[in-house]
């Protein structure tokens, strides 16, 4: 098998062969269709995350197919197209497992982070974590759904019945669960980078009812604001721009320092609240509704040996939606 490695943080990926991997007592091993690239990548190749596994392989929006199942393995079948996200092991018997809150494990493994990911040809996971992607026929439209779609959808979900939804960071996650504010009948306002004059039209071809830079006031008040953005002043600013006893939902899992701000503008009832991972049923709500609520996921491909130039990509803006890796 081939596999961009990271060595050490912030250094470039690089290509290795590897003997293919066998999968392990409940593990099955697949063949990569495709891998999407995530702004949590970036975090983990530039250091920014706690050290994980070193040396590993990137990648947590994978798609493939199944080819071999470890010990104890039935489903999902050999020959199938699943998906395997962020969340790749919980230990089942800490207090956050057994009350339904897996996404907080204390135990946990993470792909592409903690074990290797989908930055490879092949790539092994445990069964339990693979979800079934049946009637999916697009693997490089699908492989952005594996995280983007469902921490967005979390963190939808953690917004409550807001039916004005602004999103900060019009990124691979927001362009997807803009899709579904829609689909719901909600309304959203999109909030890019100053003058990021691409992005503001991407979100307005979507449906968007205002876009527009994060350093601008949405035309009305807000019922909730989901950032994507890992920039920590976009926190007081979201505030700013909610209504009273409004959201401020933080999607990402690395965030810059959050200035001080007034009082003023938490009090009356305001929320901050952050999204950590994902739970299973997360995973199973989202895919079932995604082929009807997401009607076009905007992609960049890159062959896997351009890993790197995908991350710097990313890390520069330079596409909408989300980069894909096809090995």
């Amino acid at each position: 098998m081939k596999a961009m490695v990271l060595s050490a943080c912030r250094t470039p990926l690089r290509m290795e062969e590897r003997p293919t991997p066998v999968p392990g007592p409940g593990e099955i091993r697949m063949r990569v269709e495709a891998c999407a690239v995530c702004r949590t990548d970036l975090h983990v190749v530039d250091g920014e995350l706690p050290p994980g596994k070193l040396p590993v392989v990137p990648g947590h929006e994978i798609v493939g197919i199944v080819e071999a199942h470890g010990e104890g393995v039935a489903a999902p079948a050999i020959g199938q197209r699943v998906g395997i996200p962020w969340l790749g092991h919980t230990c089942g018997t800490c207090p956050y497992c057994t009350s339904h809150r897996e996404n907080l494990c204390d135990d946990p493994l993470f792909t592409g982070y903690t074990r290797d990911g989908g930055f490879a040809t092949h790539v092994v996971a445990d069964a339990s974590y693979a979800f079934a992607l049946d009637g999916f026929d697009d693997p490089v439209a699908t492989a952005p759904l594996m995280c983007a779609g469902l921490i967005g959808w979390r963190s939808l979900k953690m917004a409550g019945e807001a039916r004005r939804v602004g999103l900060y960071g019009f990124g691979a996650a927001a362009h997807l669960i803009a899709q579904v504010c829609r689909w719901q009948g909600r309304e959203f306002f999109a909030f890019t980078s100053p003058g990021d004059q691409a992005a503001q039209q991407h979100a307005l071809s979507l449906g968007a009812s205002w876009a527009g830079g994060s350093d601008e006031p949405p035309p009305v008040l807000l019922d909730a604001a989901i950032i994507f953005a890992p920039v920590g002043a976009l926190v007081p600013a979201a505030l700013r721009a909610v209504r009273k006893g409004g959201r401020v939902v933080c999607g990402g899992i690395h965030m810059s320092d959050i200035p001080q701000f007034p009082y003023s503008i938490l009090w009356e009832e305001r929320q901050v609240l952050s999204v950590a991972n994902l739970t299973r049923d997360d995973a199973r709500e989202f895919l079932a509704l995604a082929p009807e609520a997401v009607a076009k996921v905007t992609t960049t491909t890159y062959p896997l040996e351009r890993a790197n130039d995908a991350l710097a990509d990313l890390r520069a803006g330079r596409f909408q939606g989300a980069a894909v890796l096809v090995p």
